[in-house]
């Protein structure tokens, strides 16, 4: 699939309004998109006597004398809730949490389908971020996880933070850590094809919401210099001299930080004047076409790499990018090449996370998952392929295990295990989830809609 210009933009915007129009259509047929199926043997109905009472009061008293059991003889350590307050939810904004739902199922959906891991969505009605922590620190107890999900900025940022020093099991924000991560790998890979160093480059952050704040704070982490890099936001480039993030730096605290250590010039003005000799530009932004010209991208560095990651439509067409001296685009659509989608992340990060029983997600097992995504891309790596798709299956074992591993490392692990043992053991759980799935389908206990 190359960046040839489209003939006709008007097919291709039918094209991407067609996932919407069926799943109108599919939504109400299947009335959701996950359910509880039991995992254990049912023989007869004497078999109760075992899983519940009476014979379940025994794992419970054993449990009790040994918190540590509920790991072995429940579910827990395969569990992940998927918590929302439906305020920041997809391009749509503030929708509320019953609007929010079905996004939170699809998430679901991909736990299970892509990591094997056991979610469910938890909408919760309150926007409160004091709220939202104190009913995550609740849940734990039943929970093997939680990924916080469309929650509006900035008290995502706190809500993650605190719940992060205060959880006892690993708490992710995916619209953060999750765009992050797989940004980071494409960023990798985009760096080995125009042969520049993270040391040296460049970089022009356009977008200043969850997902660029947390791609910065990782790419700096990693080795990026944020003295020579611009992040912009809707009214302008950030900088000391932005008094309005000054005067509320206990709220935006995060936005505050950067006016510190980006932009080290002092570049004041709006998205061209941020682009201006820039190695790379990294859009989470408004979305396009016309959010970034190419004039603007004529003014970057050689060899400039462009992504483009606003949905549905990128703040670029690929081809304009390419035209205007793009060497690479990436954007956040399957139709074209380089995608960037935390959906290659976020089953992966969990299922390493949760087969070592991790306390937490730290910066640095997220840059374990970016490079086993990056590397898994091996000698196909060219610029219109710097990242695997969801259909490499093994990006996601080879991710469980380097993030197992480094938890390992951390100390953050509650079990040891061999890379090679949390690989299989990924496999198999993913295999066995979509296995399952694939053999519903021929059985007929997920029906096949009608066709059009």
């Amino acid at each position: 699939m190359a960046y040839e210009k489209a003939v006709d933009i008007d097919a291709l915007l039918a094209k991407a309004k067609k996932p919407a129009a069926d799943a109108m259509k599919l939504h109400p047929f299947y009335k959701g998109k996950i359910e509880t199926v039991l995992k254990c043997a049912v023989r007869d109905f004497s078999d109760f006597a075992l899983w519940y009472t009476p014979g379940v009061a025994a794992p419970c008293r054993a449990i009790a004398e040994d918190p540590e059991l509920v790991y072995e003889y429940t579910n827990k350590w395969n569990t992940v809730a998927v918590v929302s307050d439906g305020t920041r939810v997809l391009g749509l904004g503030d929708i509320g949490p019953k609007a929010g739902l079905p996004v939170m199922e699809g998430k679901a959906l991909l736990f299970k389908y892509l990591g094997g891991v056991d979610s469910f969505p938890i909408m919760l009605d309150t926007k409160d971020p004091g709220k939202i922590i104190d009913t995550v620190l609740m849940m734990q107890p039943g929970l093997g996880g939680v990924n916080l999900e469309d929650i509006s900025q900035p008290k995502c940022f706190r809500i993650l933070d605190t719940l992060r020093e205060k959880a006892d099991i690993p708490i992710w924000h995916d619209d953060q850590q999750g765009t992050a991560t797989v940004t980071l790998a494409g960023l990798m890979n985009a760096l080995k094809v125009v042969g520049k160093q993270k040391g040296d480059v460049r970089i022009g952050f356009i977008g200043c919401g969850a997902a660029n704040v947390a791609v910065a704070r990782l790419a700096f982490a990693w080795g990026i210099d944020p003295a020579k890099c611009v992040m912009v936001d809707v009214d302008g480039i950030l900088g000391k001299f932005r008094r309005d993030y000054e005067l509320r730096k206990d709220e935006f605290t995060a936005q505050w930080r950067l006016c510190q250590i980006t932009n080290e010039e002092g570049r004041q003005g709006h998205i061209p004047d941020a682009m201006k000799e820039m190695d790379a530009i990294i859009c989470y932004s408004k979305p396009g076409p016309d959010t970034v010209k190419p004039e603007w991208i004529k003014t970057m560095a050689p060899d400039p790499i462009v992504f483009a990651a606003a949905n549905p439509i990128p703040e670029i067409w690929p081809w304009d990018a390419k035209e205007a001296g793009a060497a690479i685009i990436a954007t956040g659509r399957s139709d074209f090449p380089n995608q960037v989608n935390n959906s290659l992340g976020f089953p992966g990060i969990f299922r390493g996370t949760l087969d070592v029983r991790a306390h937490t997600i730290t910066d640095e097992m997220c840059f374990a998952a970016a490079e086993a995504l990056a590397n898994q891309i091996g000698d196909r790596l060219d610029a219109e392929h710097i990242l695997p798709t969801m259909r490499d299956l093994e990006i996601y074992a080879l991710e469980a295990a380097a993030v197992g591993m480094k938890a390992q490392e951390q100390g953050l692990a509650r079990l040891e295990k061999s890379y090679e043992e949390l690989y299989a053991h990924a496999m198999s759980v993913i295999r066995r989830a979509q296995a399952i799935t694939s053999m519903m389908m021929e059985k007929g206990f997920i029906a096949e809609p009608e066709s059009d």
